[in-house]
């Protein structure tokens, strides 16, 4: 096992594309980090060049205390698991699973007892003198994973390899991955599109946008704390909500104007981000999780809004209404929109014009129907404010 160093890695294409721009990340010993952007953000690239199929054009890159500029692949002692899992069709499960073992010409005994305990740990004991065209999806997957594990490697570096698996499965299977790199204790570099599963199995989520890191941490440190307007959009499901509003000055606090309601900012926002007195008169991104808005009766309602679908799902409902305000309608939000998954209005979209729609998640058991108007308030502990013009978060 082995921490895995980039300092300052960049890399640029010949043509001059540039792919990775000033990369700096720590990996820990035994850490599991999941890289997680939409397509073409540059994760599958920084993965590859961490693995030595892709030569850096700037920076450092060390695993453990050896820089690996320059080093081969298979000099690197790391092990690859793809989308594809790359088994030999007329080989026996056994037979894939020692292959890498056999190429370093070592002992059948070792062999065996390196399989036979890498089968024990993924469940395919039973499979090994079958070929892979008699398992399904998931158990090829554990085959490629076997591979893997067999080596012994510094590190494990993992490129989507879910993406040709059904939903059911992946979800199945990103629980056993994660368990089992825990019992494993190997540093390992996971690539994925996918927010959902970069947060259910990092220790740490490293959020990449053009080649760029946005922001690293712990996946809830993440959710809760965005440090820009992609982030928050990027990292959630449904995503975050978003509209404009006009920050004014009332008595000692502050009030955001939408169009044609006025939401007043509790003390303790306003005491979080002292900063906020610079955009007074000005407009910023506010942004609220669904999980952040709740319906209300009328007394209490911070913001009033017209329901246009309601989505009850088992458990919650969905209930997307629009109000009165000015979409966000900044490249950090379309593209985070853009690259997500599942048959949800993008956050902060438009219902008619001159509107936004609110996605808010709720008791399936409330009668709500189309048309109603639905009193909604803010839990402002919760609140996310944002630079309009430079996408970054107002925290301080």
């Amino acid at each position: 096992m082995a921490t895995i160093s980039l300092s300052s890695v960049g890399k640029v294409y010949p043509g001059g594309t540039r792919a990775v721009s000033d990369l700096n990340l720590d990996i820990e010993d035994g850490e599991f980090m999941v890289f997680v952007g939409p397509s073409g953000c540059g994760k599958t690239t920084a993965l590859r060049m961490v693995a030595g199929l892709e030569d850096i054009t700037e920076g450092t890159i060390s695993i453990g205390d050896r820089v690996v500029n320059g080093v081969d692949p298979g000099k690197r002692d790391l092990a690859m698991v793809f989308q594809n899992y790359a088994l030999y069709p007329h080989m026996s499960i056994f037979e894939n699973i020692a292959f890498p073992l056999r190429a370093r010409h070592m002992a059948k005994d070792e062999i065996r007892s390196r399989v036979e305990r890498a089968a024990g740990l993924l469940g395919l004991t039973e499979y090994l003198r079958r070929k892979p065209r008699t398992l399904s999806g998931g158990q090829r997957q554990r085959v490629a994973m076997g591979r893997a594990i067999v080596r012994e490697p510094q590190a494990f570096l993992m490129d989507e390899p879910l993406s040709n698996l059904d939903a059911k499965l992946r979800v199945q299977m990103r629980s056993e991955i994660a368990n089992l790199q825990k019992e494993l204790g190997i540093t390992t570099v996971y690539v994925t599109h996918d927010q959902v599963e970069a947060m259910t199995m990092g220790r740490r989520i490293a959020v990449m946008r053009k080649g760029v890191l946005q922001q690293e941490g712990p996946p809830q440190n993440v959710y809760a704390h965005p440090a820009n307007i992609f982030v928050a959009a990027f990292i959630g499901s449904p995503g975050m909500n978003f509209f404009e509003a006009r920050v004014e000055r009332c008595e000692a606090s502050y009030q955001l104007h939408l169009r044609d309601q006025v939401l007043s900012l509790e003390p303790g926002v306003v005491r979080g981000r002292p900063s906020l007195e610079a955009f007074v008169g000005r407009c910023v991104g506010v942004g609220v999780r669904p999980e952040n808005l709740a319906l209300v009766d009328e007394s209490s309602g911070s913001l009033r809004a017209r329901v246009s679908r309601v989505e009850v799902l088992g458990a919650e409902a969905l209930v997307y209404a629009d109000i009165a305000a000015k979409a966000v309608v900044a490249d950090e939000v379309i593209e985070a929109a853009d690259s997500g998954e599942g048959d949800t209005r993008a956050p902060g979209s438009t219902g008619d014009e001159g509107e936004v729609t609110l996605i808010i998640r709720t008791d399936p058991s409330l009668e709500i129907d189309v048309g109603d108007r639905i009193p909604i308030s803010v839990r402002q502990d919760r609140l996310h404010l944002f630079d309009i013009g430079t996408g970054m978060a107002i925290w301080t």
